[in-house]
């Protein structure tokens, strides 16, 4: 068996470019496209953002990797769990009502996400999300935003 390596520089080329394909698409009332991932990592993903909706930090802690990394341009710049916690999920996690998961697609270990995120002030936002699992856990997630691209944000915009 032939084994093949990609880069992540090459991964990230194939997602924008077929995240541009799909943003033309109609959107999907659930993730329609869990393509290239194993039913174990889509249930990590799942997971994950259920631990948001649910508030569970616990579960959420499980989840991440003691390693784990988070990237935005909020600016969070591979920032740790602890850091994570304190600047993400304490600050966030009670004005979210729900995630539409519209696309899910990736290869092994790495996956991408495009969401629609419900506020529980009613306002929404899309993101972008590029997830790095191992060894049953998420291991980085750089976040990357669709304009007010976080539930404070979206709260004070005016859209």
């Amino acid at each position: 068996m032939t084994k093949l390596r990609v880069s992540r520089r090459a991964v990230l080329g194939t997602g924008i470019g077929a995240f541009v394909v799909t943003a033309g698409l109609p959107p999907a009332a659930s993730a329609a496209t869990w393509a290239g991932l194993s039913a174990t990592n889509r249930g990590i993903i799942r997971k994950y953002y259920g631990a948001w909706v649910k508030k569970d930090w616990a579960l959420m802690d499980r989840l991440l990797a003691d390693d784990f990394t988070f990237t935005s341009a909020a600016p969070d710049d591979h920032i740790s769990k602890t850091t994570f916690k304190r600047q993400c999920w304490d600050t966030q996690s009670a004005l979210i009502e729900s995630f539409d998961l519209q696309r899910v697609f990736g290869a092994g270990d790495e996956a991408f996400v495009k969401y629609l995120c419900r506020t529980k002030s009613g306002k929404s936002f899309r993101n972008v999300e590029y997830l790095r699992l191992k060894n049953g856990k998420l291991e980085a997630i750089e976040c990357y935003f669709g304009g007010a691209g976080f539930p404070s944000a979206a709260n004070t915009s005016h859209t």
